[in-house]
């Protein structure tokens, strides 16, 4: 049985209810308001690339377990038209809508694992955990 909460994510206001569902799971699991408010950050990244870039898509909430570690994981998917050079899109500054370019590099840092797998044509996945220090 998992605790898994799911957002779908087709607005700005979504975003919103994905960032709360996210703060209070974090605060359940014993992250300061600090790092509540950086996981909060990295899904705002995240899922406003979503919007941008596919229109809609996901993200997913869920408790992680590592080594007796606890954490955060947090999955943002979409089924748009994929990242065709994903290495090129992690650099800073890389932007192709003419914004700061912050958003997956952005994301990165703010979390304390991060992977992101593209396909060209059928979406995108995300997957960031962050630990409970």
């Amino acid at each position: 049985m998992t605790d898994e909460i799911r957002v779908f994510i087709d607005s700005e206001s979504q975003i919103l209810i994905a960032r709360q569902q996210a703060r209070l799971l974090a605060a359940e699991l014993g992250f300061w308001s600090v790092e509540q408010s950086f996981i909060a950050m990295a899904i705002s990244e995240v899922a406003l690339n979503i919007l941008q870039y596919a229109g809609k898509g996901e993200i997913l909430l869920d408790k992680a377990q590592k080594e007796g570690a606890q954490g955060i994981m947090v999955v943002a998917r979409d089924e748009g038209p994929g990242i065709p050079d994903v290495e090129l899109a992690m650099q800073e500054g890389y932007s192709t809508s003419g914004s700061a370019g912050l958003g997956l590099a952005g994301a990165k840092r703010l979390m304390d694992e991060f992977n992101v797998v593209s396909e060209v044509g059928k979406g995108t996945t995300v997957t960031m955990k962050k630990w409970v220090r």
